[in-house]
């Protein structure tokens, strides 16, 4: 038979820790549906998908689109755009959808 060792609060703070982190990093980013992006799009909200395409795409000429989504992240609406460039490197580009500032710009 077992004897029974309580938990030492650092193991505890530990696991608390773990299950808080991966809630944040499910609750972080929330992707939206045509639907709703075409209802932002139509208040103004957001700017036109094909706007920011030809934003992302100006960087990177001759490239292809291989995804875009859009995402809430932290109360910002960003669009995710995935380029294919000439070279073959595959882009993934932020863009933030109310300004069409550029957040990020990586090789992925």
């Amino acid at each position: 038979m077992k004897a029974f060792l309580p938990r030492s609060p650092a193991r505890t703070v530990g696991r608390l820790a773990l299950v808080l982190v991966a809630f944040c990093s499910v609750s972080i980013a929330r992707d939206l549906d045509q639907d709703e992006a075409l209802r932002l799009r139509q208040q103004g909200v957001i700017m036109p998908l094909e706007q920011l395409l030809k934003q992302a795409l100006d960087l990177y000429p001759g490239a292809k689109l291989l995804e875009a989504e859009l995402e809430e992240k932290h109360d910002v609406y960003i669009y995710e755009v995935e380029l294919l460039t000439v070279e073959g490197v595959a882009r993934e580009l932020h863009l933030e959808a109310a300004t069409g500032r550029l957040i990020k710009d990586k090789e992925d």
